[in-house]
């Protein structure tokens, strides 16, 4: 699939003035919108670096439509909206009434009707996101939790704002390598995109031929394909490592998961090729001694678990604007109140 083939246009996400209403991919989306998502999960730490807890949602319900299997985004996306106070409903998606043969629409109707204010969507069909803003449930706020291969746009926001809270520099100054299986990966595209958008003017893809999309060179300017570990990551600030995608890979794109730890590993000769302060990120789950070593993954370099607390704030900030951005949009409410 090409890679620009799914890239959602902007006012599918926004409503008429400007502000999110669905978060379904970074493309289209301005360093003014990024911006104001990551300003607005950070506002959701205390002084003492405490997520904090409010009342933005009360009264509203979030739907988890889970039909990929996931435990630690639909984990966190529960925690944010129980955060924001909301009523939370985890739909088992392998027990409704999808499985006895109704369609997606009008499960998805009548979840509508039973009050829903968002949708926190998961699904294996790249673009069926897109599909439910656009055509099923406009009037509800639809988050992308990952579909296909295309984009999972709240990760590639922790990843951000992770990035922004460690390293304390603008994105235009960061090397940031990204590392492993670039073609399966929805992680990387968003991330990409995220760091595109936010001024990152180094961007390092490092992965063997086997392991890139086709059309690589649609990521655009500033992205540098590295195939050899030691080169792509020499002076880096951040690194990301991504697991290797068995369920998805069709083809042997491998040797063996011991070849790609030989090659592509993150150990810590290769982690003493990047800068001294540089961190380490992993959006999980992480096959140990795969892509990455234990010792690097649990070492002092590693900010993989401050990751999964900012993808509260993050997820937090994501279900208060696209909520407000629906009431304004439908004219029950004039302005963003976050």
């Amino acid at each position: 699939m090409h890679l620009a083939a799914l890239h959602t246009p902007s006012q599918i996400q926004l409503n008429k003035d400007g502000h999110l209403k669905h978060f379904l991919t970074i493309e289209g989306l301005s360093k003014e919108t990024l911006t104001q998502i990551l300003d607005t999960a950070q506002s959701f730490f205390n002084e003492q670096n405490q997520l904090i807890t409010n009342n933005l949602l009360e009264g509203r319900t979030v739907m988890n439509l889970f039909f990929e299997n996931s435990t630690r985004t639909r984990t966190t996306f529960e925690a944010a909206a129980k955060r924001l106070s909301a009523n939370v409903l985890n739909i088992d998606i392998a027990r409704s009434s999808t499985s006895k043969g109704e369609t997606l629409r009008d499960t998805l109707w009548n979840l509508e009707a039973m009050a829903a204010d968002i949708f926190v969507v998961r699904h294996s069909s790249s673009g069926a996101a897109h599909f439910i803003a656009k055509t099923v449930c406009p009037n509800v706020a639809i988050i992308n939790a990952g579909d296909g291969r295309h984009a999972h746009p709240t990760q590639a926001m922790l990843d951000m704002l992770t990035i922004r809270r460690e390293t304390q520099r603008p994105y235009e100054e960061l090397s940031v390598a990204i590392i492993g299986d670039i073609k399966h990966s929805r992680v990387a595209r968003s991330d990409v995109a995220a760091l595109q958008t936010l001024g990152c003017k180094d961007i390092r893809v490092i992965a063997p031929n086997t392991l890139l999309p086709y059309g690589f060179d649609e990521y655009g300017a500033g992205v540098r394909l590295f195939n050899k570990m030691e080169e792509g990551i020499k002076d880096c600030d951040v690194i990301i490592t991504l697991r290797i995608q068995n369920e998805r890979i069709d083809s042997p794109a491998l040797a063996s998961q011991a070849e790609f730890y030989k090659m592509y590993g993150l150990n810590k000769e290769r982690l003493a090729l990047a800068k001294p302060n540089c961190i380490v990120m992993h959006p999980g789950p992480m096959n140990r001694g795969v892509e990455i070593d234990s010792s690097i993954a649990d070492g002092p370099q590693s900010v993989i678990l401050n990751q999964v607390t900012n993808g509260i704030a993050v997820r937090m900030a994501v279900l208060a604007l696209a909520m407000q951005g629906q009431l304004q949009e439908q004219g029950l409410i004039d302005a963003i109140a976050v």
